[in-house]
């Protein structure tokens, strides 16, 4: 990398490239890169000095990039499609050209790293890590999945490098990228079966979180939760199963967050006097995961007492919208069946009373064909339902495989399929008390107009 000194990224507004483009451009690159569409993402880039382009056509690349192309990495997603003009430009012409998690595995290798993997709740863990690291004395980066309203980004960097330097990074199991990654200090949040029409089956998709953990050497600093990830070797914890290493005692409960302490079974002193300003079962044991994981890495139990307590959420992780006497919105990026069901269980147990509507966009036709059954069971579970054409994000439509399909299976009256330009006018028509928006496709798009909708 250090004789690469302009960088481009194909695919530069994902959550996790527009982390590394804008570590890239603290550093004194030259960074660019391209997008299929705008977004608030794209919009942050562009406003701290990034070019992002959304047209990909040669002629449109700056011309440094074509005239002195040995100074030049190109940064890439799988989630570019194999046909995009600039990617075969770059294959062809001789570039190098590396995927990003490589790219994270080079900028975090000669730092201490704390690495989060998991089918669900490695953001929300990765988010609880990077928040305490905020209120200890440690120099840390952070590369996060997600927006931590804490950090206010998904990318937080204090100058400096070596094993001083704690990195935190969210791991992707997506086509295996995160065995790129060295870590030091391990968590597996879920095994749970997804991404099929990479891994082919469920056993060889748990075998990566395997092998993922074992690039830590020192079984003691992998961390696993138990009724989600059983098959690693290493240090287990759950916030309800008093059989794992480590598992959550609640004391007592406080409006949307718990008071809780964290007993063990391998013989040392209870950790106690926690408070997690979050709800919900999962967000509990993802704080565990953090928690321990932090303390394993030096942290003082003060600076995780104080990270938990002042965990402020992530954007589009159960993120209360608006919570009002007339409504309760929150959106939530739930994209896979056991998303949704915490999601669901987790505002029913808030508001027993209280009707819940959804609108929820499935994403990806391959996981839509795997799990339709699963997730026609989660969104019966709430009282009324929008349902959103699928969100195909690098794939190509299945036949049969339709949103129509997953609402046949869905036993639910008030169910009805509709376009996204029309959610609105039909909310309009309808009594929300709780309302929910779900899915990692591009239903957030929705979220200000419902917020002014009803916020005004």
């Amino acid at each position: 990398m250090e004789h690469k000194k302009n960088i481009y990224f194909l695919g530069i507004g994902g959550i996790g490239m527009s982390a590394l483009a804008r570590y890239f451009h603290a550093q004194g690159y030259m960074v660019s890169g391209y997008d299929k569409t705008p977004s608030p993402l794209t919009n942050k880039l562009q406003q701290e000095g990034i070019l992002v382009s959304f047209n990909d056509a040669i002629e449109d690349l700056n011309p440094i990039y074509v005239e002195h192309k040995a100074g030049v990495m190109v940064v890439y997603t799988p989630a570019i499609p194999s046909n995009n003009v600039l990617l075969n430009f770059f294959k062809n012409d001789g570039y190098s050209l590396a995927k990003r998690a490589e790219v994270l595995g080079m900028v975090t290798k000669q730092t201490t790293n704390l690495s989060i993997a998991g089918t669900h709740g490695k953001t929300t863990t990765s988010s609880i890590v990077a928040t305490i690291l905020l209120y200890s004395e440690k120099q840390f980066s952070a590369f996060l999945g997600g927006i931590s309203t804490n950090l206010g980004s998904n990318y937080f960097y204090q100058k400096g490098i070596g094993e001083q330097h704690i990195s935190v990074t969210e791991a992707d199991e997506f086509d295996r990228s995160f065995l790129k990654l060295s870590p030091d200090y391990a968590i597996v949040t879920s095994t749970d079966a997804d991404h099929l029409d990479i891994y082919g089956k469920k056993e060889d998709l748990e075998q990566s979180y395997i092998d993922f953990s074992e690039l830590v050497t020192n079984p003691t600093c992998r961390l696993y939760a138990k009724e989600y990830a059983n098959n690693i070797e290493g240090v287990s914890y759950s916030a309800s199963d008093k059989s794992a290493d480590y598992y959550a005692v609640v004391t007592s409960k406080s409006g949307k967050g718990t008071h809780f302490s964290i007993a063990n079974t391998v013989g040392e002193e209870e950790i106690v006097d926690l408070y997690l300003n979050l709800p919900g079962h999962h967000n509990l044991e993802n704080a565990i995961g953090a928690t321990l994981m932090t303390l394993k890495a030096g942290v003082s139990l003060e600076a995780v007492r104080n990270g938990l307590a002042n965990f402020k959420g992530i954007k589009r992780r159960f993120e209360y919208v608006l919570d009002t006497d007339k409504i309760i919105y929150i959106d939530d990026y739930a994209h896979h069946p056991s998303e949704l069901r915490a999601i669901i269980s987790s505002v029913r147990d808030l508001y027993p009373t209280k009707k819940i509507t959804a609108v929820f966009q499935p994403h990806l036709f391959s996981r839509t064909q795997d799990f339709m059954a699963e997730f026609a069971h989660e969104l019966s579970q709430i009282d009324e339902l929008l349902l959103l054409p699928i969100y195909p994000a690098r794939e190509l439509p299945i036949v049969g495989v339709t949103s129509e399909a997953v609402l046949e299976k869905i036993s639910l009256k008030n169910a009805k399929c509709v376009a996204k330009e029309n959610v609105l006018t039909e909310l309009q028509n309808k009594e929300i008390e709780v309302l929910l928006t779900l899915g990692a496709g591009d239903i957030d798009r929705l979220v200000s107009p419902i917020q002014e909708y009803y916020g005004s």
